[in-house]
């Protein structure tokens, strides 16, 4: 659907630069169409098509790099050392995995600075300018230096297609347009999640171009996945779920294998970034005055437009896989608990619902402790059928006795399922 629509503003372009090369008047119009354009939008750095951004590159440089520049200042006020006065040795790694990231990007011409900061959280974060930060926690996780710069390259990523401020230029026209649906919490979160699936698959790519394995992605969320679950019962989501972001991550990190060679920093990089087998760069952009104008603001209207879409489509998407997640848990019936070791605990569960059978089965336990949120799953495996008893087991850590549940808030959650096909 999406290559007739450019083929129609394609003949549509030409006619109108036809006519426009005649009229000095339409010329001027055209211009003015141009100037609002930009005012609006920008290329994409990835695609090539115009997409809404109301601020340009120095407003997002220096917006940007403002909000970090306040982090760093109250890290040095309250004493906390940064970078290699915290960690020379992780910080002098984080280093080096950037600098190949950062030489295949998009951005490669900028002078960008990574920051490690000591925080006891799994995260990495840029703002639209020129940091990323790094948090210490995320370091000592990811041992495999082709893993980090999976992150990194997914950090760069959302710069690099302007998520930040595309994501604040959206909800301005939203809510100038009178949107309903822009207002809405799961809108928002399902128009973030659409910008998380992008960077992953940029940044598998510059991981692929700068010589690291682009398969590392894909190893974290499996990973995550098999420790952690989905949670997806819980919430509507900003981030592809763990079990999704393995499938995507796997599948693009297959594709653009072929660019990668170990170690080394493909020397085709630059000309890959705008063809490969994840996207093709448009070159498409007459002038302002031929046609230009109208061009651009119609790529933009029609990008916003598909963006919208999308986000309204996985919304809907969140919404139904959320309310088949409660109906099971409704229909899910405790039947019995019992200690099988120290720090394991076997639930009985009956399944009580008519229909349909159940296929990827995830139960879970949470436990508030220390201030914080434990989860731990367990993968049910093979089908569940109406009326069937099965076990799910609870390995809890070293720390952590069953016999001590008692003591904390806590309780037994559906953690993801699917229909059996």
């Amino acid at each position: 659907m999406f290559l007739s629509v450019r083929m129609k503003n394609l003949f549509l372009l030409a006619a109108v630069t036809v006519f426009l090369s005649g009229c000095q008047t339409l010329k001027k119009v055209d211009q003015s169409l141009y100037q609002v354009a930009e005012s609006v939008s920008e290329r994409d750095r990835v695609t090539g098509q115009r997409t809404l951004s109301m601020a340009n590159r120095q407003t997002q440089i220096k917006q940007g790099n403002a909000y970090i520049e306040a982090i760093l200042a109250k890290e040095k006020k309250e004493k906390r050392p940064v970078n290699a006065a915290l960690n020379k040795k992780q910080y002098y790694r984080l280093l080096k995995v950037f600098d190949r990231i950062h030489q295949v990007s998009h951005l490669k011409h900028e002078r960008w600075q990574p920051i490690l900061i000591k925080r006891d959280s799994f995260n990495a974060f840029t703002t639209g300018g020129t940091y990323i930060v790094v948090h210490t926690q995320l370091m000592d996780i990811l041992k495999d230096d082709s893993e980090l710069a999976a992150v990194i390259g997914h950090e760069i990523a959302h710069t690099v297609a302007n998520h930040v401020f595309e994501r604040q230029s959206h909800a301005q026209i939203s809510a100038l347009a009178g949107s309903n649906s822009a207002r809405r919490s799961g809108y928002q979160a399902a128009f973030t999640h659409e910008s998380e699936r992008e960077a992953d698959k940029i940044g598998i790519l510059y991981s692929a171009l700068a010589g690291y394995d682009p398969m590392a992605a894909s190893r974290i969320w499996q990973r995550k996945y098999a420790e952690q679950g989905n949670a997806r019962a819980l919430f509507l989501h900003s981030h592809p779920v763990n079990a999704e972001r393995y499938q995507e991550t796997l599948a693009a990190g297959k594709a653009v294998k072929q660019y990668y060679r170990k170690g080394q920093i493909n020397p085709r990089s630059a000309q890959i970034l705008d063809n490969n087998v994840l996207w093709r760069k448009s070159q498409q952009q007459a002038a302002a005055g031929e046609g230009g104008g109208l061009s651009a603001l119609l790529g933009t209207a029609l990008g916003a437009y598909v963006q919208h879409q999308e986000a309204k489509y996985e919304e809907r998407r969140q919404l139904q896989q959320s309310q088949f997640v409660k109906a099971v848990e409704g229909a899910l019936k405790l039947e019995s608990t019992r200690k099988v070791g120290t720090h394991e605990l076997e639930t009985r569960w009956r399944y009580r619902a008519k229909s349909p059978a159940l296929s990827n089965l995830v139960m879970g336990l949470y436990v508030k402790r220390n201030k914080k949120l434990e989860r731990y799953v367990d993968h049910i495996k093979g089908y569940v059928k109406p009326g069937q008893i099965f076990v799910a087991r609870f390995k809890l850590p070293k720390d952590l006795k069953v016999d001590d549940l008692k003591q904390y808030e806590g309780g037994y959650y559906l953690d993801d399922v699917q229909p059996a096909r």
